[in-house]
């Protein structure tokens, strides 16, 4: 088998802890002797052994003279919950070193396969490096600028309309597209939204799947208009309020279990999302509406988009288009996608892609 052949299956490893790891990356680590895979782990969750050390453990003594596959540079600080994963790597008499990609994090950025080389240990990186970095995009994002990755996902007809008139939105896509939404939600620290759709929908937004974990809320609310008795505050984890207002509303709701997040004037979406870094939300998908999809936009917070393109024309102008904000009169200032990806889910067409 090829290196392509266990770093491919790694990054699959890995991939089994979405939505349990942040702020740590997901990573998976294979153990191969005279061509057999005598090993195989991944991380699970912050605090827990990493997928190298789960490796080295069920491999035994059978991991020395042996080549370790794993889809990030191994660790090599010690200034956290676990010890680093070169020395173990090290002392397990591993003679052979294949990454996929290298850890961006300031504390290892190379010196993870610097250590490695010094004690005589063959490193080989970049397989499948995009592949792997994909898997990560999240962790890439906060660890190399303290910010979380976001995704603008947005539900629409054909004709780009996400709702009608009378605001009705249920359901524009259909159950497969649905699914999928619920799996991406778990996958993410957090969905933010703001108080139109809270008003309009009353959502829990919370995921329906097995696995991963209910995100947190974030609810836009410049002017705390947020009902008391709305579902999203009465299900964990707690819910994130930004509002301009200070008031005893304000002290009942942070009492209750909602955190509040104050601005003064007008809330400022980039240090928002500096505020969202320092509590480790790494990851955020943005289910609203027009004015927030809008909003998020103009302010350049974006870094990917999922859109998903339902068979059905709305019409009409009154219909609420997907993105509401100023119109821009040439084309050269419209917003560019790169590295664009079209499938279809079920009856829909999802359309995937990185805001240049």
């Amino acid at each position: 088998m090829t290196d392509e052949y266990y770093i491919k299956r790694a990054i699959r490893l890995a991939a089994k802890a979405q939505g349990m790891t942040s702020p740590n990356p997901m990573v998976g680590a294979i153990i191969v002797k005279n061509g057999d895979i005598i090993s195989e782990d991944f991380h699970r969750r912050p605090g827990t052994p990493h997928a190298e050390v789960l490796a080295i453990e069920k491999a035994g003594y059978n991991a020395n003279g042996s080549k370790l596959f794993v889809s990030l540079e191994p660790c090599c600080h010690t200034e956290k919950r676990t010890p680093p994963c070169t020395k173990i790597i090290i002392n397990a008499g591993i003679k052979e070193v294949v990454i996929g990609m290298r850890d961006p994090n300031p504390k290892v950025s190379g010196r993870g396969i610097l250590e490695l080389q010094k004690e005589g240990i063959s490193v080989k990186s970049g397989v499948l490096e995009e592949d792997a970095k994909r898997l990560n995009e999240s962790y890439i994002k906060y660890i190399t600028t303290q910010k979380p990755f976001v995704t603008l996902k947005i539900a629409m007809t054909l004709d780009g309309k996400i709702a009608t008139p009378e605001g009705q939105s249920k359901w524009i896509t259909g159950e497969k597209a649905r699914r999928m939404v619920h799996r991406q939600r778990s996958h993410v620290d957090a969905i933010m939204t703001a108080i139109g759709t809270v008003k309009a929908d009353d959502p829990q937004l919370t995921k329906r799947v097995t696995g991963g974990r209910n995100p947190q809320r974030i609810v836009i609310d410049p002017y705390l208009e947020i009902p008391l008795n709305a579902k999203i505050l009465k299900i964990p984890p707690e819910t994130i309020i930004v509002t301009k207002v200070d008031n005893s509303k304000a002290s009942y709701l942070e009492k209750s279990g909602a955190k509040i997040i104050y601005f003064k004037e007008k809330i400022d979406l980039n240090l928002l999302m500096e505020k969202l870094g320092k509590m480790e939300i790494t990851s955020v998908i943005i289910e609203g509406g027009s004015s927030l999809n809008a909003h998020v936009l103009e302010d350049g917070i974006v870094d990917k988009i999922m859109f998903f393109i339902s068979p059905k024309i709305i019409g009409g102008k009154d219909s609420f288009p997907s993105v509401g904000g100023k119109s821009y009169r040439k084309l050269e200032e419209a917003y560019k996608i790169s590295a664009l990806k079209i499938k279809r889910i079920g009856e829909d067409i999802l359309v995937e892609g990185y805001i240049k």
